[in-house]
């Protein structure tokens, strides 16, 4: 009888959002998680977390553990702690999480400035063009290059690239570049009203982008970790 294998492991570029815990402080932690959840709560809904903890290695294991707890009360489901202790990852396995070594920051580079409107965008040649509208509800990747999309993008709609995004419809749904923690990503728009817009982790929602440029040509990129937006 021949052997046919049932299960197979192999690597996957996932798209994973890592919660990145910046004060020791439970109170402050859980205020502005409700928060933010509560302004797009369809997109935080069932999503996979990792909790980063490299910038505080000496938080409470109380705060942990609540942290963990107020994440699924919140809708979200943590997955992995990263860059944690021994006390810490004894708390992730009794709480059925998984446990990630830390990961070596990536330098960004510096964004060119200046670049003139009259300049033709290189597109990596990897790009990824769909000539369809996005509709609500699915789901567009471009897991190695640019991802380029002829038309409209629409509400409840998500798209994302490991490179840049351009929408030469209406934006209206939500937008990732760099997905994969790459800082030179940009998003360019011909008519923006994006319910959310993210570069490399750092998110902005509709209810915080500007007025003034709803409903035109946009640009979305990082400058020393800030998200900027501006006119294209």
């Amino acid at each position: 009888m021949s052997y046919t294998p049932a299960i197979e492991f192999k690597g996957s570029l996932l798209t994973l959002m890592i919660l990145h815990i910046l004060e020791n402080n439970g109170e402050k932690i859980a205020e502005q998680l409700i928060e933010k959840v509560s302004k797009v709560p369809d997109f935080f809904q069932q999503a996979p977390v990792v909790i980063d903890l490299t910038a505080v290695q000496d938080i409470n294991n109380d705060i942990l553990s609540e942290l963990i707890s107020l994440l699924r009360e919140q809708g979200l489901i943590p997955v992995a702690i990263r860059s944690g202790n021994f006390e810490q990852n004894d708390i992730a396995v009794r709480n059925n999480l998984g446990i990630l070594k830390a990961t070596q920051s990536v330098r960004p580079q510096q964004i060119v400035e200046n670049i003139s409107e009259n300049n033709e965008r290189m597109l990596s040649a990897t790009a990824k063009i769909i000539d369809q509208p996005i509709r609500s509800g699915q789901q567009i990747v471009a897991p190695d290059g640019d991802l380029v999309i002829l038309s409209t993008v629409s509400h409840g709609a998500e798209i994302l690239a490991h490179q840049n995004i351009h929408v030469y419809g209406i934006l209206r749904g939500r937008a990732l570049a760099g997905f994969n923690g790459n800082t030179n990503a940009r998003i360019f728009c011909q008519n923006f009203n994006a319910e959310l817009v993210s570069i490399a982790g750092q998110y902005q929602v509709n209810e915080d982008l500007p007025e003034k440029l709803r409903g035109k040509p946009t640009q979305i990129y990082l400058e020393n970790n800030v998200l900027k937006i501006e006119p294209l």
